[in-house]
């Protein structure tokens, strides 16, 4: 039996009957879904017309009937007839053949509110409430799988050659893995680059932190094209500032001072903490590095009896601790600590604090990948105080840095 077409006309004049009498749920995507489909529909038959050429009906091939699925639409959800062929060899562009979402309205909400961290739940429940039907786990599951090439292709994509400051450091996460429940690290780097602008360089899951990973993360960085890095900032991880010096041979290593004052804290009772903090300071905030070391001397003649471990880590990391002594205040600020980096990891702890285990790696990639994408937009400008800041390493390392000039009039 023939299907019977639609009267435009005659819908038309009803379509605008209801939405002028606002006529309750009337709006022009439901009013016009019925057209919509129509439209789909003899667009689909169009394609398996030209899909059915003289060499496919040669061999054989021909229409057989057509196959009917649920698909949704900003007007809701409708049943779809699509054609099909004796040998099932066409494949429709408009509307895939496991393809249930044909509105890209609607799979962009998804991703927005996917990379703010809403829930499975708290998703479906606003696609029901403004487009009248519901998504399954499964639809959402396949709608955020659409970005994995993206990360695949932004993990591999090319790097600029020169950074000027390059802030590591690493969150973690739990994912589940086999029925069990295990903690990943998730390695972020950050890099200033010679425009004074801020950039993601990378981010990589691994078991857990080391320095044999970072090695890798390093060596990476290399094939993606880094070929300088002037200034690294890292938290104190055993054999880390190695790595960076065997593959950045000639990159200044800042331990992040803020890692040590936490990590000597940790090892001074409550009561005498202020006391400590206020010795501490005249170390860390000393004006040169002599006067830092001298002030360092003070603080072990009075603490390092009592909390030798406190002080023991000031001493035996000396060396790269003091580095940013060596630059004007203007530099000292950005290098002296990974609070750069750590203020991105607040961000992104605000998206994924409601998560609890990620049900997988990717699961876990997917949301921190859409999320930072999201934070990643707003850094178009460069840094605040960049003119100065661009000055002073220019006089620095001179010709070794390779500053783009037009960027330090900012």
């Amino acid at each position: 039996m023939k299907e019977e077409k639609l009267d435009f006309e005659a819908f038309k004049q009803e379509a605008l009957r209801k939405l002028r009498n606002k006529e309750a749920g009337a709006s022009a995507e439901k009013l016009f879904k019925p057209l919509f489909k129509q439209f789909i529909e003899e667009a689909l038959q169009a394609e398996i017309d030209g899909h059915l050429d003289d060499e496919e009906r040669t061999s054989g091939n021909r229409r057989n009937g057509k196959s009917t699925k649920t698909v949704k639409s900003t007007g809701g959800e409708f049943e779809l007839d699509t054609p099909r062929d004796r040998l099932g060899s066409f494949e429709p562009q408009l509307v895939g053949k496991r393809q249930i979402i044909i509105s890209e309205e609607i799979e962009d909400k998804v991703l927005r509110m996917y990379s703010r961290g809403l829930s499975v739940r708290d998703i479906t429940e606003h696609i029901e409430e403004v487009y009248g039907f519901t998504l399954s786990p499964t639809t959402l599951s396949r709608i955020t799988d659409k970005v994995i090439p993206l990360i695949q292709e932004w993990q591999q994509r090319p790097l600029e050659g020169q950074y000027c400051i390059v802030w590591m450091d690493a969150m973690f996460y739990k994912v589940r893995e086999e029925g069990r429940v295990v903690s990943k690290a998730l390695y972020n780097i950050l890099g200033l680059n010679t425009g004074g602008v801020k950039e993601l360089l990378g981010i990589y899951l691994a078991e857990s932190e080391g320095a044999k990973f970072w090695m890798q993360v390093l060596e990476d960085l290399k094939r993606r094209g880094v070929e300088d890095i002037l200034i690294a900032c890292i938290d104190n991880l055993k054999g880390f500032a190695e790595a960076i010096e065997v593959t950045f041979p000639k990159t200044e290593v800042q331990l992040c001072v803020i890692h040590q004052i936490r990590n000597s804290i940790k090892y001074v009772s409550w009561k005498d903490s202020k006391a400590f903090m206020k010795d501490l300071q005249t170390v860390y905030r000393a004006s040169s590095k002599e006067q830092a070391a001298a002030n360092l001397e003070v603080v072990a003649g009075t603490w390092g009896r009592k909390y030798p471990i406190a002080v023991q880590g000031w001493q035996n990391n000396w060396e790269r601790l003091i580095p940013y002594f060596d630059y004007p205040d203007a530099i000292r600020k950005i290098m002296y600590t990974t609070n750069i980096i750590e203020g991105f990891h607040r961000q992104v702890r605000k998206v994924t604090k409601t998560k609890g285990a990620f049900t997988s790696d990717s699961a876990l990639l997917k949301l921190i990948y859409l999320a930072t994408t999201r934070m990643v937009e707003k850094w178009s400008q460069s840094i605040q105080g960049w003119a100065i800041i661009a000055s002073q390493l220019k006089l620095i390392y001179g010709d070794r840095l390779q500053i783009q000039m037009n960027s330090i009039t900012r």
